[in-house]
């Protein structure tokens, strides 16, 4: 953990993609949404993936340089960049067609990506990103690369048809930090016999795989987070929401600011809450945030 002036370095591993909506096209992939974050607000953040030769790729490189994040292992192959047909219910919930054969597919594990792992605080993945064998096997080798204190946070992300069991459960042993939303979290608790209310399973989670922090987010319903040291709940608050493309990813990396700054719990549960909430404000995944949240972060 930091702990002096010095910013936390931060890495997400995996998909970098846009997300097509009607006819818009947004930046998107939660490790890139998640960068994006942590370094507006106040880490020094870099991203592991690939893109193509292509316009999406040029345009992706370009978002992620005018957000500050650290390109120099965004690889660039000769696949298309990862795009993703987005759509919402009723209750602007979306549903993700995501194409497969991708630049991200084929993320390559170098010797500059050996090099980073040494230098890297904290590091974000998730299960879409190991969809293929090349990019799994890159990122479980960045994982275990990293330095005993990294934190390694798997923000499960689970995207059907693109995860199975055996992922998920290598994932949660390589990590000491596990996210995951209420839906996927009723999907996993038959893996892991997981039973009593949502705080009972997290905290079955937080004890069986000695994590160091298990968070839950809940939609309009609010949040919850478990630490060895607690648990914390927050209820979700009426906002007028845009959408909800990338809140989650807005939640965790605030949330990863606070547990490297050591925030305590409640104080660090609330800064994630509001910055996930003022994301669904906002068309898009990585919306500017304000002022306020910004002088906010503990990291500024």
């Amino acid at each position: 953990m930091t702990t002096d002036s010095t910013p936390p370095k931060i890495a997400g591993i995996g998909e970098v993609l846009w997300d097509v909506i009607s006819d818009a096209e947004t930046f998107g992939g939660a490790p890139a949404n998640f960068t994006c974050h942590c370094q507006s607000l106040g880490a020094h953040a870099s991203i592991v993936s690939s893109v193509g030769h292509d316009e999406r790729g040029s345009k992706a490189v370009s978002v992620l340089n005018a957000n500050g994040v650290d390109t120099a292992l965004l690889t660039v192959n000769d696949y298309e960049t990862g795009h993703v047909l987005v759509t919402f219910d009723k209750h602007k919930q979306p549903s993700f067609t995501i194409k497969e054969d991708v630049a991200w597919d084929y993320i390559p594990f170098s010797a500059d990506s050996q090099s980073h792992t040494q230098s890297i605080d904290a590091v974000c993945f998730g299960t879409l990103g190991q969809r293929s064998a090349t990019s799994r096997k890159s990122i479980q080798q960045f994982l275990s690369a990293t330095r005993p204190d990294c934190l390694r946070i798997f923000d499960i992300n689970l995207r059907p048809p693109f995860y199975h069991e055996e992922i998920i459960r290598d994932s949660i042993g390589k990590a000491n930090i596990l996210k995951l939303n209420d839906e996927e979290l009723h999907i996993i608790a038959p893996m892991f016999g997981l039973q009593g209310s949502e705080s009972d399973m997290i905290q079955t989670l937080l004890s069986n795989f000695d994590l160091d922090l298990v968070a839950l987010t809940r939609g309009s319903k609010g949040s919850l987070i478990a630490t060895t040291h607690g648990l914390s709940e927050i209820h979700g608050r009426n906002v007028n929401v845009a959408d909800t493309v990338g809140a989650g990813d807005a939640f965790t990396a605030a949330m990863i600011i606070g547990f490297l700054s050591q925030q305590p719990l409640q104080e660090l549960h609330n800064f994630a809450s509001e910055v996930a909430e003022f994301v669904c404000t906002q068309p898009g995944a990585v919306p500017d945030l304000p002022d306020s949240l910004l002088s906010s972060s503990p990291i500024r």
